[in-house]
């Protein structure tokens, strides 16, 4: 789904992505958090061709989707994990069929 190979991203003289190399396979779902200025933001620019890296290069699959959430966590009662969870349409919709469902194969 998701290939990263030797990817290098330097701004103004700082490297934030040294010879990165990483691979998500089809069907995986994963998360980035981490302190602000670690690159989290660069790399989903990278990811998604808003920026170019360096060095390297970003591979995906014409039908992998890569979502976002606001860098400031809408306010409210929800936790970071609450609001990422809430946002997978897939999860929600599962989880929903599972409560009201009466078909043993179907639960």
């Amino acid at each position: 789904m998701l290939h990263i190979n030797d990817l290098t991203y330097r701004i103004g003289g700082r490297v934030l992505f040294d010879k990165a190399t990483v691979a998500i396979p089809e069907g995986h779902k994963v998360g980035l958090v981490g302190r602000n200025g670690t690159g989290k933001t660069t790399l989903f620019k990278l990811l998604l061709g808003e920026v170019g890296a360096d060095d390297g290069s970003v591979s995906i699959r014409k039908r992998a989707r890569i979502g976002t959430v606001a860098q400031e966590a809408p306010a409210g009662g929800l936790s970071l994990l609450q609001t990422v969870l809430a946002a997978d349409t897939e999860r929600a919709q599962l989880l929903g069929e599972a409560e009201t469902a009466d078909d043993p194969g179907r639960i």
